[in-house]
């Protein structure tokens, strides 16, 4: 059940931002992956480890408010760090014992819709998020290439 109830969050999370007009849609994202960055830190139980997983989600924040990119690698960071909280530390609900293990299995889908480019809702169909990918796989391998 906890599989099941944490990717329907993380699409309902996607699915509620992908409403957000365009314009405002990437620095709301940076803001949240920011704010999640930092949910462990009040007793999440890896001691000083908690500073720099915040610090690292920080940056990508930061970075987040100009590239989707960075937002879902962001995601990501929060990830990892839910698997090491589920193992090791405390859980990021204290008294849902499973909640950092959800938290892991839901914020993927929110990194895989960042890396998509945070598409709107009309812009939400697989086929439509398929073509986002591999135009941003593109583009990004054009920007390499002209900074080699």
């Amino acid at each position: 059940m906890v599989v099941v109830s944490a990717l329907l969050i993380g699409v309902l999370y996607v699915l509620l931002n992908s409403f957000i007009p365009d314009r405002h849609r990437r620095p709301f994202n940076a803001v949240m992956v920011g704010g999640a960055g930092a949910a462990y830190l009040s007793g999440g139980g890896l001691g000083a480890w908690e500073f720099a997983i915040t610090a690292v989600i920080t940056y990508c924040a930061y970075r987040g408010l100009t590239s989707w990119t960075f937002i879902g690698i962001g995601w990501l960071v929060h990830t990892a760090a839910d698997v090491a909280h589920h193992v090791y530390g405390n859980p990021i609900v204290p008294f849902a014992e499973h909640s950092s293990l959800g938290c892991a299995i839901c914020d993927p889908v929110i990194a895989l819709w960042a890396f998509a480019g945070g598409p709107g809702f009309r812009s939400m169909t697989p086929a439509a998020l398929v073509r986002a990918f591999r135009l941003r796989r593109a583009q990004h391998a054009a920007d390499r290439g002209l900074h080699q």
